[in-house]
């Protein structure tokens, strides 16, 4: 990923942050052809070497990953498009142009597939109690039959990344003066509503 230095993030705190708030990434790998295949995934990562998802069965992704492949895993933060009609800059010389901010994980690394449901389960229950644990009452795997878990864990595999390389990417105007720069966060307030409206489906 291209990273000009002031766009970088070097805070890893902030790094992880941006994952934990995302909590799913594309998991890009190369087939046995040469061809890249991606999938979105809930993932798991506590800033450490090691971060752990799961797969569905029937995707044919995890089938072509031997134990420790290269792999790519995309983390995508807050992003919006950003109109030169906000920077105060366009009154004064006009000599703007629109662009796009946005914030970008990469981590680059090793993949392995493990196919035990006991493994498996250790990722979703891990993954669930993540996310459960802002709910007043959180719901639990236990909560449901154990027959039904485990017919709903031989639908998926495991999958975990040790984690080699990480760039962190946040380019948010930070090359704007100021005065641009508050023009922008006043614009995008101004987009709050709209956009928040376009994810609720209307």
């Amino acid at each position: 990923m291209y990273v000009p230095r002031s766009d970088s993030i070097d805070d890893p705190d902030e790094v992880l942050a941006v994952v934990t708030a995302a909590g799913a990434g594309d998991l890009v790998t190369v087939a046995a052809d040469g061809t890249p295949v991606a999938t979105r995934l809930p993932i798991l990562w506590d800033g450490g070497e090691r971060l752990v998802a799961h797969m569905a069965r029937a995707n044919q992704q995890w089938r072509e990953i031997e134990p420790g492949s290269p792999a790519l895993l995309i983390v995508g933060g807050p992003q919006a498009y950003v109109s030169p009609s906000w920077y105060p800059a366009k009154a004064e010389h006009g000599r703007v142009v629109p662009t796009w901010n946005y914030v970008s994980i990469h981590l680059t690394g090793r993949v392995t597939v493990h196919d035990d449901a006991g493994w498996v389960r250790g990722v979703v229950t891990a993954l669930t109690d993540h996310h459960e644990a802002v709910r007043a009452e959180p719901w639990a795997v236990s909560d449901a039959p154990d027959d039904y878990v485990d017919g709903m864990l031989r639908a998926i595999v495991g999958i975990e990344f040790l984690v080699d390389s990480v760039e962190a990417k946040s380019k948010v105007s930070g090359a704007r003066s100021e005065a641009d720069r508050t023009g922008v966060v006043d614009g995008l307030r101004s987009m709050a509503d709209a956009m928040e409206a376009a994810l609720r489906g209307g």
